[in-house]
């Protein structure tokens, strides 16, 4: 599968993989206005990386971004890359299949997909970072 940032300049090649997560961190939120919907992948192939922005926004994790147009692009953490559903212009059969930092939703929507829940503290310790 192949995801492009708005202006082509930042392409990524992942494995296709149709399960995506939606992560209510308060960063997440902030960085995109709502929940991030990602799909996550090991070591994808990129295209115009001299284009990609990089911000540490935790101590376990890198926000990136496209320098020229500004899309979000993926979150860092190690070796897992959480890429923005958005950026695949194939999206048909993604599927919500979890939801993350779910103790850190806005109070202001409701996902209706009936998925697991992971607090803070259990993504956390499913990483391996402590709190």
């Amino acid at each position: 599968m192949e995801a492009k940032c708005l202006c082509g300049a930042v392409s990524l090649k992942v494995e296709a993989e149709r399960k995506l997560h939606a992560c209510h961190c308060g960063k997440c939120r902030t960085w995109g206005g709502g929940a991030g919907f990602t799909l996550t992948a090991k070591t994808p192939e990129i295209s115009g990386g001299e284009h990609i922005g990089r911000y540490r926004s935790s101590e376990w994790a890198e926000r990136c971004f496209c320098k020229r147009c500004g899309t979000h692009l993926f979150v860092q953490v190690g070796d897992d890359y959480y890429i923005s559903a958005g950026l695949f212009a194939d999206n048909a059969g993604f599927e919500l299949e979890s939801q993350i930092f779910i103790d850190c939703k806005a109070p202001y929507y409701e996902l209706a997909n009936d998925t697991p829940k992971l607090t803070e503290s259990e993504f956390l310790a499913m990483i391996g970072e402590a709190e």
